[in-house]
């Protein structure tokens, strides 16, 4: 499968959107954590995260068809953020995510550090990162009863 990734403008704020609320729908039901899940944000905060100077926002795109995005941002350009990633659900467990991740590190060579937070209860989640080279740093967030964020760094 042919993963591939398109810098997203403004129009492309809406479709994004409707992937994102659709990728982490599912998250939200479980969890109930209503105040940090990307299924609950607006279509203008994707549009913020589009033309914020410090981060670029990437549609992922699968064999030609748009089934993700991620978005990276960045401090001093050196120590990069990935925040969100998502994958339509059709699409999981295909290996776009990892090669999304790939790509988006080749994209920047001059990182020192990438860092990202998921939900430590997904599992899945969790292995992919590590696989990725990614190391728990040790700093979790409780974000209520369900669900615990757990941070991952990897050092270029």
């Amino acid at each position: 499968m042919e993963v591939r990734l398109d810098k997203a403008t403004d129009k492309d704020a809406k479709f994004i959107f409707d992937i994102q609320v659709k990728a982490f729908k599912p998250l939200l039901d479980k969890y109930k954590d209503y105040e940090t899940n990307p299924a609950n944000e607006t279509v203008e905060r994707v549009i913020t995260r589009i033309n914020n100077p410090n981060s670029d926002f990437y549609k992922i795109f699968a064999d030609n068809k748009l089934v993700g995005a991620i978005c990276i941002s960045w401090k001093e350009e050196v120590q990069f953020w990935i925040s969100p990633m998502f994958v339509l659900s059709s699409y999981q467990g295909m290996g776009v995510a990892q090669k999304a991740i790939i790509l988006i590190e080749e994209m920047f060579p001059q990182a020192t550090t990438w860092e990202l937070a998921t939900i430590i209860e997904e599992e899945r989640n969790c292995y992919l990162y590590e696989k990725m080279g990614y190391t728990k740093t040790g700093v979790r967030k409780k974000i209520n009863d369900n669900a615990t964020l757990i941070y991952y760094k990897k050092v270029c």
